[in-house]
């Protein structure tokens, strides 16, 4: 078979058009099935030889990925996902790029264009211009993205900690929502949750926690607990026997009671009371946080990941928007009038009923507390409707569609203490859990009294939430004789 493509290919008769209309396309063809080819038959034989060898090469290590994919899921993507890993696919992809561009204008070059029948010329060279270029462009978008990939997982998964295992068979997390502007000092959470999924089968459940929580005790292996063993603010503490603190109390106010306020009773706290918080991408206010769910929900807070409301909204619209029910008009921006008291000055409102947000739009949904009934906890619901539908349309061909994008937001929008030596398993977790409806308990009234908690009966109501979500082990029925 080589011999009989050889001696046409490599030693045409260049006086018979048909002949060379012929082997043209034969070399545009070759030379786009299996790059190297055209130049092994017709051209530099090392040449060929190298690239057949790189296409080749190249096919094997994608089968191998695909295979590692479906065979060794979690093995394979921390080995895809990690950044070195990620630097030499990159390196290989734009590598590949520039060799398969020579090789494809080489081809060209071999058909001999000038010795080709009249009406073929512009088809076979437009042909092969086309073949080589998209092939190209291609490879320069998987490039970007890999590069987009690489330095997402670089600036968010700082924590080179090793992997972690989850505590009576599931991981805690801790999810923050903030407005981290310029003109607010510290970290004040607008939403707080936890995330409590299964181990193995991916099966979640959400735990909404108000932010003028108050009284959170702390476990007693905290640090925050030598401050207020009594819980946060409660008496007697160090601060006197009625009890106190530096700020409102409420649970969105630890991390300044911590860090901003500078006071001499948590100095402690950063001289070795969290000494790893910040090499973990932590912080002690983030720390003592966790430490107060903990408390209040009776559960160990492993991890914590941090949304940035700015950050939110550019995710948003890089996912082409987020589709949730409006169940009561929201205003965007405006004020209480004084006299009438309306709400004026409105520069539009989102009208109820099935709408598609953009990022400003969501933002202003999931944050807005006027004119709705609940307020603070109205806006909890909100803020936990948007996250669930955020990761209903994280699927995976939206995601590819829109990586970039998503990536670019995703550096600005996420701060996370989860080990990256756990990305690939929590990726592989996360899309377990889409095949589950979450479990969502949040404590509000009338379940929970935010200004009188009683925390026995708020753990006993997380531990049913938890037990909810918890796969029911299968029974085997007895065989009947």
């Amino acid at each position: 078979m080589t011999l009989q493509l050889e001696r046409p290919l490599r030693y045409p008769d260049t006086g018979s058009k048909p002949l060379m209309d012929k082997r043209a396309r034969w070399l545009v063809v070759l030379g786009f099935a299996l790059p190297g080819s055209a130049q092994l038959l017709a051209g530099n034989r090392r040449l060929g030889r190298f690239g057949l060898g790189a296409t080749i090469t190249l096919i094997v290590l994608g089968l191998l990925a695909l295979a590692g994919v479906l065979f060794a899921r979690d093995l394979t993507l921390s080995i895809l996902l990690n950044p070195i890993v990620l630097l030499v696919v990159q390196v290989l992809i734009v590598a590949y790029a520039v060799l398969w561009l020579v090789l494809g204008f080489d081809t060209l070059r071999l058909t001999r264009l000038v010795r080709v029948s009249t009406g073929w010329r512009v088809p076979i060279a437009v042909l092969s211009v086309v073949l080589t270029l998209l092939p190209v462009g291609a490879a320069a978008w998987a490039a970007t993205t890999v590069n987009a990939a690489r330095g997402a997982i670089g600036e968010i998964f700082v924590n080179a900690a090793p992997s972690v295992d989850p505590v009576d068979g599931r991981y805690n997390i801790l999810l923050l929502g903030v407005d981290l502007g310029a003109d607010r000092e510290g970290l004040r959470p607008d939403s707080i949750s936890l995330i409590s999924v299964d181990a193995e089968t991916g099966q979640s459940a959400m735990i909404g926690l108000p932010r003028e929580l108050v009284e959170m005790p702390f476990p007693e292996t905290s640090p925050m607990y030598e401050v207020h063993p009594n819980g946060f603010c409660a008496g007697p503490n160090a601060f006197g026997e009625y009890g106190g603190c530096l700020t409102t109390g409420y649970l969105n106010a630890i991390y300044s009671e911590v860090e901003v306020v500078n006071d001499p009773q948590y100095s402690y706290l950063y001289e070795g009371m969290y000494p790893d918080a910040v090499s973990r991408g932590s912080s002690p206010g983030i720390e003592a946080t966790k430490d107060a769910v903990a408390g209040a929900t009776g559960l160990e807070v492993q991890f914590y990941v941090l949304i940035d409301m700015h950050g939110f909204a550019a995710l948003i619209d890089a996912l082409g928007g987020v589709t949730v029910d409006v169940q009561v008009p929201i205003p965007v921006g405006g004020r209480e009038d004084e006299v009438t008291g309306e709400w004026v000055d409105v520069a539009w409102w989102i009208e109820p009923g099935l709408q598609t947000l953009d990022g400003e739009n969501a933002q202003w949904y999931a944050r807005a507390r006027h004119l709705t009934a609940g307020s603070d906890f109205d806006r909890m619901d909100r803020q936990r409707e948007l996250q669930a539908a955020i990761l209903a349309q994280m699927d995976p061909a939206n995601v590819l569609l829109h990586f970039q994008e998503i990536a670019a937001a995703g550096s600005d929008l996420v701060k996370t203490d989860i080990p990256s030596s756990m990305l690939a398993y929590f990726v592989t977790l996360a899309n377990k859990a889409r095949q589950f409806t979450p479990v969502t308990f949040n404590m509000t009234p009338p379940e929970v009294d935010q200004e009188f908690p009683d925390y026995d009966q708020i753990h006993a109501l997380v531990a049913q939430t938890i037990a909810a979500a918890t796969p029911v082990p299968e029974t085997t029925e007895p065989v009947e004789e």
